[in-house]
């Protein structure tokens, strides 16, 4: 990696001229200026990282390699590399630090210098404000996006963060305020330490600023009055808000529209007695299954329960879900698209804790399932309660795998099938071995797979 990342340097100082040098003209329409001075960044944030020694994270991996394909983009005549350019700030936030994060403004300003009416660049500059904490500055970002997009439902999430920010500067407004009122009833002229933590408090400074301003206004009120005053449990109240305001976006719909959890003991009453199949996402499948009268949806129809795995690509959107199954992956995968898709259960694979509550608090969509299940389900491979396995080199499992072995475990479906799960939607060899131990039968079609 280390002779890649010194290469790519080369390359990126050849085309946008080394740091503090002037602008070359191009002959033939070279790249934007705009463009050029975004090289020149990635090149300086290149330099930082060869500096800091051997790449480990897998994430600053994958960024300099988007800083790779921007700089073909730019070197290419006639290419159009603004979309290159985006993709790079986005990976540039998608690694977390605060360097990136920087670098991700920095591509953002560039982008909309290019392209003023842009909505991706000031959704990315809204972003990246976001990360660094510049609350009211991503607010604006964030409405210069909206007016621009057309999509309603594209909109939600940046309509959501841009409530929960402003709602964090309430409370301090509001806090204030409070502290204010407070003041004029002490002695005139009377200046305490909780005074200057007041002074130093505004919604207008960078998150981490205002989260320690806060919390010594809050510590320092309740040293000076206790904790039974009135007024310090409102500022502590508003003090708690703010920190879940700052961690997380407000949910639309808490109840997620009366979807209710299910448990183990939930899933194997559910399961109990009855005939079950996992359908696999393949064209083939899907056209047979939308075709009228087919054979194929006249057995899907005949099942109990109907499982359908992951993101459908080819699967209709009406298409009878009873169960679906996803897993999460990926560093972020709380950024995934929503499951809208209707279903009776969904249950949700994923670890650590954290990202899993904080995927379903993003991805799950009110009214869209009337069941979802809770946290003792959410990685049965490995919970000491369910199958207790562990983690193997071999790469996290299929979902439908996960499925089958849960399935298995709970030991009540009458029966349970796998249809369509030949060619390109086959499991892994590790999994198909498994299945073959507790084949049943295999029909003629080689469409359906009984495992019970």
């Amino acid at each position: 990696m280390g002779q890649t990342l010194t290469g790519l340097l080369t390359s990126v100082r050849a085309i946008a001229g080394r740091p503090a040098t002037p602008d070359r003209g191009r002959p033939g329409g070279g790249p934007d200026q705009a463009l050029l001075a975004a090289l020149r960044l990635c090149g300086d944030h290149l330099a930082a990282l060869a500096a800091a020694g051997p790449l480990t994270d897998a994430r600053r991996t994958r960024l300099i390699a988007s800083i790779g394909a921007l700089t073909t983009a730019c070197s290419t005549p006639g290419a159009d590399a603004f979309d290159a350019l985006l993709r790079t700030g986005q990976q540039a936030l998608d690694s977390g630090g605060e360097a990136e994060a920087r670098l991700a403004l920095a591509l953002a300003d560039e982008a909309t210098a290019l392209r003023s009416r842009s909505k991706g660049a000031w959704r990315l500059r809204g972003n990246a404000l976001d990360a660094l904490g510049r609350g009211e500055e991503a607010i604006a970002a964030y409405e210069r996006h909206l007016a621009l997009q057309q999509n309603t439902a594209a909109s939600r999430d940046v309509e959501r963060r841009i409530a929960a920010l402003r709602a964090a500067g309430d409370r301090i407004d509001e806090a204030l305020a409070l502290f204010r009122a407070g003041a004029d009833t002490e002695a005139s002229g009377a200046v305490t330490e909780a005074s200057g933590a007041a002074v130093r408090l505004s919604r207008h400074l960078p998150a981490a600023e205002a989260r320690a301003a806060f919390t010594d206004l809050v510590r320092l009120r309740t040293a000076e009055r206790g904790a039974a005053d009135p007024a310090v449990r409102r500022l502590v109240a508003l003090y708690a808000e703010h920190r879940r305001l700052s961690d997380r976006d407000p949910m639309a719909d808490p109840l997620l529209g009366g979807a209710e959890p299910i448990g183990v003991p939930g899933l194997r009453r559910l399961v109990a007695g009855r005939t079950v199949c996992l359908v696999a996402d393949t064209p083939r499948t899907a056209e047979q299954e939308q075709r009228p009268g087919s054979p194929l949806a006249a057995l899907i129809e005949g099942y109990d329960l109907v499982v359908r795995c992951d993101e459908p690509r080819h699967t209709a959107p009406a298409a009878r879900t009873d169960l679906h199954a996803c897993t999460l992956r990926g560093d972020a995968p709380w950024k995934g698209p929503r499951w809208d898709r209707r279903a009776g259960v969904r249950l949700v694979f994923g670890d650590p804790l954290p990202h899993w509550r904080l995927a379903l608090r993003s991805r799950l969509v009110p009214g869209a399932q009337d069941r979802v299940g809770d946290a003792s389900l959410r990685r049965p491979l490995h919970d000491p309660a369910l199958l207790g396995e562990e983690p193997g080199g071999a790469g996290p499992a299929s979902t439908a795998y996960t499925v089958l072995r849960l399935l298995d475990f709970l030991g009540t479906p009458a029966r349970v099938d796998l249809i369509g799960f030949e060619g390109p939607a086959a499991l892994p060899p590790r999994e198909r071995e498994w299945v073959g131990t507790r084949t049943a039968s295999t029909d003629d079609t080689a469409v359906r797979i009984t495992l019970r």
